[in-house]
């Protein structure tokens, strides 16, 4: 699955795009500091994420929509069409619609 795909079943899972769960977070107070223990828990007691999902949001809460560039353009499962990961939505990510 790739850092994209694990954004858009997040979306799927608690009913808000990544961006506005990295805004909830910092209305908590996470930011590059916190450790990934805290944002895991909330994301699991408030939304139901497991630790994969989790973690994805730990990254975009923590270290942005920056992601390596070692899978972009690859070929498998694991594959992103960019190094910049879409927040606003999967319905109005340009790369997969319209």
């Amino acid at each position: 699955m790739s850092f994209q795909a694990y954004l858009d079943a997040v979306e799927d899972k608690t009913g808000h795009t990544p961006r506005e769960l990295v805004a909830l977070a910092q209305e908590r107070g996470f930011d590059a500091s916190t450790k990934a223990g805290p944002i895991l828990e909330w994301l699991k007691e408030d939304y139901g994420l497991g630790r994969g999902h989790g973690m994805a949001m730990v990254h975009v809460i923590t270290k942005g929509p920056q992601i390596s560039a070692k899978h972009v353009g690859a070929s498998g499962t694991h594959s992103d069409a960019s190094d910049t990961l879409w927040l606003d939505g999967k319905a109005t990510n340009p790369a997969t619609s319209g």
